[in-house]
Formats: C-alpha cells, sequence, structure tokens
C-alpha cells in the first residue's frame, strides 16, 4: 500500500547524520539505494541527494518490519528512527554517515518503483543512449548529482564575483532577428506575421553591444544560445554561455579581471589556488610551438622548425617544401625509437587526415640514425637535426614536410595523440593560457571572400588600420581566448565602436551597404548616437564544467542533453506536429517524417 506524508517532517538528509546526532529522532525521506535480508535483520541503504545512511529494521519494530520486507530498490520511503553507533567492527569509513546507522521506528512507502534499467549507482557501464532515454534515473546517480551541484556553486560563484565588481544581470531576447555569425540558425515562424521569422540566438552579441550604447558600462548573463550545427563532445544545439561586456576598458582590463573571476571560482568550487598572472602565447606562438590556437600546455612536446637546415639537403621532399616557401617541422618523442612499425604506420595515417602527405621519421640510437631517408642526408645534416630537435638516444624524430598550415595542424595532432599514448601529462593537472592577436581575417576558398576569424564586430589593432585597404590578412584583431587543457573555455574581443569601422569590415566581409542595413541597421544606426569603446568575452559554461568534473563529454554535464544527431531520447524531440499547427503557422512540409522514436529512444 502506498501512504501519505500526512504528520511526518522530514528532519536530515540522509547523508547530513553524523556520530554527534547519536540518540536523535530522525525523520528521513528518500530512496532505497539498496535492500539486505539478513534473516532476523532488514538492512536499508536510504539515499537521498545529500548521500546515503543505513536503516536498520528489527522485527520488534512491528510493522515498520512487515513494510521493510515489500520494499524493492528505488521506492520511495519515509523512515522515522533513533540514530544510534553501529556495532563494533562494522564502521564503514568509505561513508559520511559510516559510523551510525538509524533503528527505524516507523516506515512508509511513499512510492513504488519498477525494476530500473540499470543500476543507480557511480561507474556503470551503460550506453549512453539508454542513460540518456531514462535520463531522470541517470540524474539520481551520485556521481551526476555531484556534477549538478558543481554547476550550480560554479554560476553562484560567478553571479557573486561580479556583483562585487559592478555587473549587473541583464536577459536579452530569445526570439530575434537572423543575422549571419557564423552557424546556422534556428528559425520560429511568427504566427501574428506569416511568412516572416524570429530566430534563436547563437550569442547576445548584438544586444550586449547595444546595453553598453545604453549606459549600462558593465553587464553580464548566464544566458542559453542556439547554433544549428554537426555536433561531438563538446558542442549542443543548445548551450549555456557565461556572457560579458564592460564599457570604457581595454584589453588588459577584461584580462585581469577574468583572471580573479576564473582564480575565484576555482577556489570556491574545487578548493584550487591558482597562479596568477596566467601564461599568454600570441596565435603565431601557438601555431608554431603546439600547431594549435587552442594549445594543451600540460606538457611539453613542442614543435621544432627546421626548414633553414634542410634546403639544400639531398632529400628531395624536403628540400623542395623548403624552397617553395612551404615549412618542414618536427616533433622530437622522447622514448619513441622503440616504436613498431605499425605504430609509425598508425601516426603517419593521423597526420594524413589533417592533410599532410606523408611523415618521415628518424629514429636516435647508439649506432646512430635509423631512418629510410637518413641515407640522403650527410652525416653533419643528420647531427644538426638531431640537435635542433634536441633528440638524444632512444628518441624519435617525426617530420612534416608542407605548407605552413598544414605542417602546423597535422603535428598538432600527432602532439596531442603522443601525449595521450605516452602518459605525459597527468589528466588531474589545469594548464590555463590566453591567445592572443589573432589574425582579423581568413580566406574562404569555398565563399571566395573574407570571413572573420572570430566575429564582425571585432576590433583590429590601431596600428594594423592601414593594412585594411591593402593587406587585409595581415591585420590583427584585438581579440582573445582562454584556453584550459586544449579546450577553448572562452573569447572575446575589443569591439568596433565608431560606424565608419565597422562599415569597412561589413565590405571586407563582402556585404554591400544595403546588405549591411538590411542585417545590421540597428547597430549602425547605435553607432550615431555615442557609443562608448567597449569589449567582453563570453565562456563556454558547459565546457568548463566538463572540465572541471573531470568528464569526457559535455552531456555529462547538462541536465538534459541531445545526442550527436540533436534528438532528446527522453521525450522523442524533435518529433513531427499536427497539420492544425502548421496551417495556423501558414507552414507547408515537403519533407516525410524520418521515422518516430520509439519507448526505446530509438528510430
Amino acid at each position: 500500500m502506498i501512504e501519505s506524508m500526512a504528520g511526518l517532517h522530514r528532519s536530515h538528509g540522509c547523508g547530513e547524520l553524523r556520530a554527534e546526532d547519536t540518540g536523535k529522532e530522525v525523520t528521513l525521506m528518500g530512496w532505497v539505494h539498496r535492500r539486505r535480508d539478513h534473516g532476523g535483520l532488514i538492512f536499508i541503504d536510504l539515499r537521498d541527494r545529500s548521500g546515503l545512511v543505513q536503516v536498520v529494521c528489527d522485527p520488534e519494530a512491528g510493522p515498520a518490519f512487515k513494510k521493510a520486507e515489500e520494499v524493492r530498490n528505488e521506492y520511495v520511503v519515509a523512515v522515522t528512527g533513533r540514530v544510534r553507533p553501529r556495532p563494533e567492527g562494522t564502521a564503514n569509513p568509505k561513508l559520511a554517515t559510516g559510523t551510525i546507522e538509524v533503528e527505524a521506528r516507523k516506515l512508509r512507502i511513499l512510492n513504488r518503483a519498477k525494476t530500473p534499467p540499470f543500476y543507480i549507482e557511480d561507474n556503470i557501464d551503460v550506453d549512453e543512449a539508454l542513460r540518456l532515454r531514462y535520463r531522470y534515473l541517470d540524474l539520481r546517480r551520485p556521481e551526476m548529482q555531484s556534477i549538478m551541484y558543481l554547476r550550480y556553486r560554479t554560476t553562484r560563484a560567478i553571479r557573486d564575483f561580479l556583483d562585487s565588481r559592478g555587473f549587473w544581470e541583464i536577459e536579452t531576447p530569445m526570439l530575434t532577428r537572423s543575422t549571419p555569425e557564423g552557424a546556422r540558425d534556428f528559425l520560429v515562424p511568427s504566427r501574428l506575421r506569416p511568412g516572416e521569422f524570429f530566430a534563436l540566438p547563437q550569442s547576445p552579441q548584438l544586444f550586449k553591444q547595444i546595453l553598453m550604447v545604453a549606459g549600462i558600462e558593465r553587464y553580464f548573463q548566464i544566458v542559453r544560445c542556439f547554433r544549428d550545427e554537426d555536433l561531438r563532445a563538446d558542442r549542443q544545439p543548445e548551450f549555456t554561455q557565461l556572457d560579458m561586456e564592460m564599457s570604457f576598458i581595454q584589453r588588459e582590463d577584461i584580462l585581469n579581471l577574468v583572471e580573479e573571476l576564473m582564480a575565484h571560482v576555482f577556489r570556491e568550487t574545487l578548493g584550487i589556488e591558482l597562479t596568477l598572472p596566467l601564461p599568454r602565447l600570441t596565435y603565431q606562438e601557438a601555431m608554431a610551438r603546439f600547431g594549435s590556437d587552442k594549445p594543451d600546455l600540460r606538457f611539453g612536446l613542442e614543435i621544432t622548425d627546421v626548414s633553414d637546415l634542410v634546403r639544400g639537403c639531398g632529400f628531395k621532399v624536403f628540400a623542395d617544401a623548403a624552397a617553395r616557401g612551404g615549412v618542414v617541422r618536427g616533433l622530437c618523442v622522447p622514448g619513441g625509437a622503440s616504436f613498431s612499425r605499425r605504430e609509425l604506420d598508425e601516426l603517419t595515417r593521423a597526420a594524413a587526415v589533417f592533410g599532410a602527405k606523408g611523415l618521415a621519421w628518424m629514429a636516435v640510437t647508439a649506432e646512430g640514425i635509423r631512418s629510410p631517408i637518413a641515407k640522403f642526408f650527410t652525416g653533419q645534416e643528420l647531427q644538426d637535426l638531431v640537435a635542433r630537435m634536441g633528440g638524444k638516444e632512444g628518441d624519435l624524430l617525426l617530420f612534416v614536410a608542407d605548407s605552413e598550415a598544414v605542417a602546423a595542424t597535422a603535428l598538432g595532432s600527432l602532439r596531442l595523440e603522443l601525449g595521450r599514448r605516452l602518459h605525459l601529462y597527468e589528466p588531474e593537472q589545469l594548464a590555463f593560457t590566453w591567445v592572443t592577436d589573432f589574425p582579423l581575417l581568413e580566406y574562404s576558398p569555398e565563399e571566395k571572400r573574407y570571413v572573420a576569424v572570430h566575429h564582425p564586430f571585432t576590433m583590429p589593432m590601431e596600428e594594423d588600420w592601414p593594412l585594411l585597404d591593402t593587406e587585409p590578412l595581415k591585420v590583427r584583431a584585438l581579440a582573445y581566448d582562454l584556453v584550459l587543457n586544449g579546450v577553448e573555455l572562452g573569447g572575446g574581443s575589443i569591439r568596433i565602436h565608431r560606424r565608419d569601422i565597422q562599415e569597412k569590415m561589413f565590405s571586407l566581409l563582402g556585404f554591400s551597404p544595403d546588405e549591411a542595413r538590411e542585417k545590421f541597421g540597428f547597430l549602425l544606426e547605435a553607432f550615431e548616437y555615442g557609443t562608448p569603446p567597449h569589449g567582453g568575452i563570453a565562456f563556454g559554461l558547459d565546457r568548463m564544467i566538463m572540465i572541471m568534473a573531470r568528464r569526457d563529454t559535455i552531456r555529462d554535464c547538462i541536465a538534459f542533453p541531445k545526442t550527436q544527431s540533436g534528438t532528446c531520447l527522453m521525450t522523442a524531440a524533435p518529433s513531427t506536429v499536427a497539420p492544425e499547427q502548421l496551417l495556423e503557422l501558414h507552414l507547408k512540409t515537403t519533407a516525410r517524417p524520418a521515422g518516430k522514436l520509439s519507448s526505446a529512444g530509438k528510430a
């Protein structure tokens, strides 16, 4: 029989009881984590979000014992009883409540439960699709509750810090107009204006700049953003962003404030003290040394340029690449001389994925250099290469000869793979760095035009303004990214606050004056009414929690995430809608539904 809570008042959380509560009469409510029948006694591990405590039901308890015989895992129960020490030798040091137990006097079954499709415990080996299908059960597991609590504490720490620095939290619209920001928009049809659409915001970028025009001066928001793009471990169609914007500041002001914010958050949530100031790399340094604009600094294994050493060598692949204006760069892999042929082939294939035409290697041995290309080099050339690369006996030298971009990307990916394979860092390490001085623009061969590296509202460095008319690709942006363990946590910039520079930027990006007015007229108009110099930054909150919680995917850090195919297995969304709804919105669809999700969450 299911009973009510009438007359009961929950006195403690299950995980809150300690030895000093011995003798107290308590009322607990929660889920049956496990039931053990030891003949004369029944033990119930009772769980709520605060933790777990052992409840003992003795036959002398009468009705309570009878009820305890009925309960099964995940039943919701209420227990009233007395806290007592566990018998000598039975304490559980792994539990915060492990020195005490609750002797049940009354027990009520508040609700029954079917047998769950997986155990409600940590470290379960269960397919993620099943976990997402039954997300409400998955979230009961202690490790998932710990992540949700960490997320809450992080957002609270952020709000407390920014409030102390004079920021105001202001909401911006979820329904706005479609503007080109680098990804597809999610569109929302307007019932009241047939044929017209709202767009869900990819970010509050334009609104936060408008708030600076409005004199708010210091704004922040923990905001939902939406991008209709292909998914991966650190992407979701809807994600949460910490958005910040400030007036009358320069780049150093923002970087310093963000460092203090990060120090506060990590101290308050994880008890970790960050060493400030954080390291900084320019974009060019990051690409040259680590092959990535989001370098993982938990280990060395830096890329070395040897182009000048091989320009006139006898190995045609190297010599030709250097002569044509390309580069020859390499990695020195500690202990890699013992790699098997199969392992070398795997690395070659990995480099090819990122465009490298090949991967040359040299093993440094006691007898000299072992390599299929060693015969093309003089003894002095080999000696110079080993010295430049910092090689020693037992090491492996890997080389890519190609364009600067391909060599950086291929070696950067190999560096990460080798770092994981050779265990060159501890997973719990934290390595922050700023990356600054990004290019303002890059050229897109597919679109045959310039595109913004960050976004169209990024201010170019003042000393590079003359290059906007002559060599736009050499213009550097007043932009910056904060990177943690090879993951871009956030990025920002000083914004364009002058209409003439903003119009110049739109022109470089291929917008005609009419197109710029049609897409961004409200922003350009606002710039005519006294816009302060301003800048800001935005952080991916889900990514930050992922690293703080030592998880491999942001799906573990969001209460109700989508799958990599953009579906919600729990609610079977997206789904078809009734014809009447489409008619009301003046819409017609020609696409046939791909198939409805079954109760098991499969198409």
